[in-house]
């Protein structure tokens, strides 16, 4: 079994940083210098989210197997669910699932909408996407590359029942860039 963080407590604690850093500032690209070497097919920032965020109370739907699927239980103590209308946390490592097969949670309840931690090709700041709403000042860009032609649409639907909602965190090597469900997304 290869091994989580190196320094378990630090170590997550660099990664929480980051990842709320991404959340309050949609869209800007947040190197992750204190990643674990996961087996196939994780990038070290989609290992590194999943041991800050997953425990044992929380549910993971993903599309991962074998090695990796046995090192998230491992490390993570996660139960993973068949369904991604009964995760929590949704760990993608190839094209997303509808944003609607995803627990939106409620207007009552809104953080009962699932995270979806999506492993990409890359990510590039200066082009792609544009990005706008809470934590952005005019405008950011955010490419995604090989993201479904789909995606912005399925978005902008989920977006028109806000409060409730999807958040995701995009992950491609060691970097990480994060979307939440109060971020509108334009063609570049």
């Amino acid at each position: 079994m290869r091994p989580g963080f190196a320094d378990p407590v630090l170590d997550t604690q660099a990664s929480f940083r980051a990842i709320l850093e991404a959340m309050s500032r949609p869209g800007r690209i947040q190197r992750l210098e204190a990643a674990p070497t996961p087996p196939a097919p994780l990038a070290p920032a989609t290992a590194a989210a999943l041991l800050t965020l997953v425990d044992a109370e929380t549910p993971l739907f993903t599309d991962v197997g074998g090695e990796a699927a046995d090192w998230l239980r491992f490390h993570c103590g996660c139960p993973i669910v068949p369904q991604p209308g009964q995760a929590a946390f949704a760990l993608i490592v190839g094209a997303p699932p509808s944003l609607s097969a995803l627990p939106a949670g409620s207007d009552e309840d809104p953080q009962a909408g699932a995270t979806l931690i999506w492993q990409v090709a890359a990510l590039r700041g200066e082009a792609g996407w544009r990005l706008s709403g809470p934590g952005i000042e005019r405008e950011h860009r955010l490419e995604v590359r090989d993201a479904p032609a789909s995606f912005i649409g399925e978005w902008a639907e989920m977006g028109r029942a806000f409060p409730r909602g999807v958040d995701a965190i995009l992950c491609a090597g060691r970097d990480l860039a994060a979307l939440p469900r109060t971020l509108r997304i334009r063609e570049g």
